[in-house]
Order: C-alpha cells, then sequence, then structure tokens
C-alpha cells in the first residue's frame, strides 16, 4: 500500500551523517545503513523529494556518496493506524506552546508512529516545520507537553529542563497505601530492565527523585500527586509500583500485562495525567503557570 504524500513543509526530517564506507552513491549506502527498509522505498522517497542534502536540495538515486555528508530524509510508516482522540492547544505564542496530549498518543515520530503523533499534528495544523517538543511524556501518559515554536529562543526555554527550573506535577490513580505515612520522597536508582522498553530500579547511587502526596482517598484506590525532580523514563510508574500501588491499567508495571505489538485497549488508559507546569520565563522573567483541563476518571 502506497504512503500518501505529505509536505516536508510540515514535519521535521531525520538526519543522517554519512558513515565511512565504498559505496557509489547516497542510495547505496541508505540500504546498508537501513536494511530493514527495502530499496524501492528509498527510491518511492526520491521520487517524492523526501530525501534531501543539507541544504534542502532533492537528491536522486545516483547522487555521488561522499563520506560525513548530512542527508535529511522523512520517516513514513504505511498505513498507520489513526489514534481516535484529539489533542488541545491550550496556548501559543511567538515562543511557546502548551498541548494537552490525549492517552496513547506519542509526543514525536518514533517506531510505528510519524503521522500519529502529537508533534507531526501540531505541526500540520499550525504549519510550523520548527515546533520541538522541549519535554516529552509517556505515550500513554495524558497531559501537558511544552513546545518550542521558535529556534532563536529553544536553548533558553530547553535549560529550564536541564537545569531543573520547571516544576512539573502529575496525577494518578492507582491502590491505596494505607501503611506508608504520606506526603514522601522516593529516591531510587533506575536503569534499564528487561524487556528492553521496561525500567527497573537496582543497587547504587539514586537517579531519581519523586515526591508524592496523597490527594483524595477513594475507596481501594487513592489519588496521588506526583512531583518528579528528575525525569528518568517510566520514573513515576516505577515508583509506585514499587511502593505496591502501580498505577491504574499500566500495561508494564509492575509486570507486563500485554503483549509487545498488541493494539491498545483505549477502554483502559493509563490513569496517569501530567497535571501541571511552572516556570520564570526566561525572556521575560514572568512566572508562568499552565494547568491541564483533562481529568481522571
Amino acid at each position: 500500500m502506497s504512503v500518501s504524500a505529505r509536505s516536508p513543509s510540515n514535519m521535521r526530517p531525520s538526519t543522517l551523517h554519512l558513515p565511512s564506507g565504498d559505496w557509489a552513491c547516497v542510495l547505496d549506502c541508505l540500504c546498508a545503513h537501513f536494511p530493514a527498509i527495502a530499496r524501492e522505498v528509498w527510491l518511492q522517497r526520491m521520487a517524492r523529494g523526501r530525501v534531501l542534502d543539507a541544504e534542502g536540495r532533492a537528491l536522486g538515486p545516483q547522487h555521488p556518496y561522499r563520506a560525513g555528508m548530512r542527508v535529511h530524509y522523512f520517516r513514513e510508516v504505511p498505513a498507520e493506524t489513526p489514534i481516535p482522540f484529539t489533542e488541545q492547544v491550550l496556548y501559543v505564542d511567538e515562543h511557546l506552546l502548551v498541548a494537552d496530549k490525549p492517552h496513547f498518543l506519542p509526543v514525536m515520530p518514533a517506531g510505528d508512529y510519524v503521522e500519529q503523533t502529537l508533534q507531526a499534528r501540531l505541526a500540520k495544523r499550525l504549519g510550523n516545520a520548527d515546533l520541538v517538543p522541549l519535554h516529552r511524556i509517556d505515550r500513554h501518559t495524558a497531559g501537558l507537553v511544552l513546545f518550542s515554536t521558535n529556534p532563536r529562543s529553544r536553548g533558553q526555554y530547553q535549560a529550564l529542563f536541564r537545569e531543573r527550573l520547571m516544576d512539573k506535577c502529575y496525577e494518578a490513580l492507582a491502590p491505596a497505601l494505607p501503611e506508608l505515612e504520606l506526603p514522601l520522597v522516593r529516591r531510587t536508582r533506575l536503569e534499564a530492565g528487561e524487556p528492553f522498553f521496561r525500567m527497573q530500579e537496582v543497587a547504587g547511587t539514586p537517579n531519581t527523585e519523586t515526591r508524592i502526596e496523597l490527594l483524595q482517598r477513594l475507596g481501594a484506590l487513592w489519588r496521588y500527586a506526583l512531583y518528579p525532580v528528575t525525569g528518568k523514563k517510566h520514573q513515576l510508574r516505577v515508583h509506585l509500583a514499587a511502593l505496591g500501588a502501580p498505577i491504574c491499567n499500566d500495561p508494564f508495571y509492575p509486570e507486563v500485562s500485554a503483549e509487545q505489538g498488541a493494539p491498545d485497549d483505549y477502554a483502559k488508559p493509563l490513569k496517569l495525567l501530567a497535571r501541571g507546569l511552572a516556570f520564570v520565563d526566561p525572556l521575560s522573567g514572568e512566572a508562568r503557570r499552565f494547568e491541564s483541563r483533562l481529568s481522571l476518571t
């Protein structure tokens, strides 16, 4: 099945610096570097202007290979399954965009997701190929994502996350923990686990920190407020599961409950929401705060 054409102006391409080798042309190098992508696919992309040089000029099948040459290409996934939930733009100006991401929608293109990502949808809606997320939340998590709309100011906003000057608040529904005294701070070391997409707590110097507070008792379930100081993959999910309160409908923790590649069960979203973001604007000095309009039921 052919992939419908997409204007490169609505998407940011992936970039490859061609490795050293003895290929005659760029096409041969791409085929060797990406063995899972058929030569016919690269030929189709080139015919539609989806493989470009550093200056944005389309490359053809006979373009000579040169080690270190920068090649831009647009990823495509045939027959990409639509995700039936809609994002909301909460705020936008010349530097920033704040969006509410629904459950199941990835933030950025990866794997089987290209068009069905928050970045691609917003770039297409706004016609802004410079739209870049300043941070990420899991595909299974809903809530706030902050984007840079302007390359000239992007570094100043990225520094807020790098220097931990961005206050983040999450909300989760999970089993009650009556034996623990809340609030508490969880500090542990997280490393890659098994299977490859999971994380695990291991012995060693802590590299994660989360403050956990109780918001509401709902019988067997409690509503928690989570304040991550660090931003490791799956940090909040692992921390609650390790305490004995895995987040409701979590397909990965404490055990993998869904087969890899199985269709999403839209009736069972992960009960985790990126609720709030607060920071001092590095350009204006203004204190800014954004709240999600979504809720966990």
